[in-house]
């Protein structure tokens, strides 16, 4: 199979508004797959076609081989759904919420109680599975909502936002079972508003705005084809933003404001660093760092990830 999921022409329409406006993309077999856009971009809706919750207006979508419209109920069978929000039933204890979605999915009793253990395990809550949902933590009821979409053993987990509002602790924890799920061989496709999260799980991503696709590409090669290897970072600080950016174009560095932010893009911080002082601007409070997808999206769209 050259592709477990391949999207040609997608568009879906509510009322007059393209929420997804034509768009095409593929996963591969076993990719990290993600979608980096604000709110709004058409992210979750384009997840929802994928899952089959939502119908197309137009276009064409095959996942796992199957046709969609036509073959709803057996790309259903082979996906894991990782929601937005944690609809978990609270007045189930942790197991019992893995045992009722088992049988959605048609698990024998037997096997739905092993997986269950087995997910509990590998998501380190097997000491809470006689808990009630109410008193687990925004983390685990987190990893909770993984484990019952893993339960039918999906080919795709489907993951919209799924550390939204939590912790760096909890993030970084999730990050890394997500890693051992796709050394699983689980393919996974994903959406967020973090940079740093879709840099460091994905394989290849897309940015979307608008209900676009706006670019395609692997995290490092978005990076390296859109802005510098490294940007400043400073505040006015006594110059206005006219001086700053009349040195910045002396040096061929483009310049963006946001404030009194202004970002620098340039080959060698240090260097350019040097070379505004030999022109008059002295940024004592300069912040250096690399150029990241962030930077990409701010320069493709001219939004920030959280409009």
């Amino acid at each position: 199979m050259d592709a477990v999921v391949n999207a040609r022409g997608l568009v879906k329409y509510y009322g007059g508004l393209a929420a997804v406006a034509g768009i095409d993309f593929h996963i591969a077999p076993g990719e990290f797959f993600g979608m980096l856009g604000p709110n709004g971009a058409g992210k979750t809706t384009t997840m929802r076609l994928v899952y089959r919750v939502t119908p197309l207006s137009a276009g064409e979508l095959s996942v796992l081989g199957y046709r969609a419209g036509r073959d709803d109920r057996l790309i259903k069978a082979g996906l894991g759904v990782v929601p937005q929000l944690d609809n978990l039933d609270e007045e189930l204890t942790v197991l019992d919420n893995l045992l009722v979605y088992a049988r959605y999915n048609e698990l024998e009793p037997r096997l739905a109680r092993r997986r269950a253990e087995e997910l509990l395990a590998f998501l380190e809550l097997t000491g809470k599975a006689r808990s009630r949902i109410r008193e687990l933590s925004g983390g685990m009821k987190r990893r909770l909502t993984l484990a019952r979409g893993l339960m039918s053993q999906p080919k795709i987990l489907v993951l919209d936002e799924p550390t939204t509002g939590l912790d760096p602790q909890v993030r970084l924890t999730l990050w890394d079972k997500l890693g051992e799920l796709r050394a699983q061989g689980v393919t996974l496709f994903m959406s967020t508003h973090y940079m740093d999260e879709a840099e460091r799980l994905c394989d290849r991503l897309v940015i979307m705005d608008q209900g676009r696709i706006v670019v395609e590409g692997t995290p490092r090669d978005l990076v390296r084809a859109h802005v510098s290897p490294e940007v400043i970072e400073t505040r006015l600080d006594g110059y206005s933003f006219g001086q700053v950016e009349a040195a910045a174009r002396c040096l061929g560095a483009r310049v963006q404001r946001a404030g009194d932010r202004v970002s620098l893009f340039v080959k060698d911080g240090r260097e350019a660093l040097r070379a505004l002082e030999t022109l008059g601007i002295v940024l004592h409070g300069a912040y250096l760092r690399p150029g990241n997808l962030e930077d990409v999206f701010l320069k493709l769209t001219g939004r920030t990830l959280r409009e």
